[in-house]
């Protein structure tokens, strides 16, 4: 009895871990929402709640193997979350005639200043990473 209930355990808490995961995505989220409405913070709660990831990974309050499962799910299913996006433009066909060149101009820039800062802060922490380990 003992063997059979040592093989359920992982399988169950591996079926488990993706949901449990969301979930804890989901508590932060809400945590930083209460947070940025109780400090009338200027930032939205989304990046407050990536800050707040951020620094329970950092200071090792939750490992990262806690929340790899998940973020991996998330990124899998990312389409999913943009399809209403894409029903909106469908509804919009007359704008994206007129002015649609600007937006895609808007949406080309952004994309490149986004990769352009991505891969300064990459290059510095990687920098900073050598470093340090040069030091050691």
């Amino acid at each position: 009895m003992a063997v059979a209930s040592g093989r359920v355990t992982p399988a169950v808490f591996h079926h488990l871990q993706v949901p449990v995961q969301v979930l804890l995505y989901a508590g932060l989220f809400i945590l930083a929402e209460h947070l940025v409405a109780w400090g009338h913070l200027p930032l939205p709660a989304n990046l407050v709640g990536m800050v707040l990831m951020l620094a329970l990974i950092v200071c090792r309050i939750v490992p990262l193997k806690w929340v790899r499962a998940g973020s991996r799910w998330l990124l899998a299913e990312m389409l999913l979350f943009f399809v209403p996006a894409v029903v909106a433009v469908v509804n919009y066909a007359q704008l994206l005639m007129v002015d649609g060149w600007r937006i895609m101009l808007v949406i080309g820039l952004s994309t490149l200043m986004v990769l352009g800062a991505t891969a300064w802060v990459v290059d510095k922490v990687y920098r900073y990473e050598l470093r340090r380990l040069n030091h050691d």
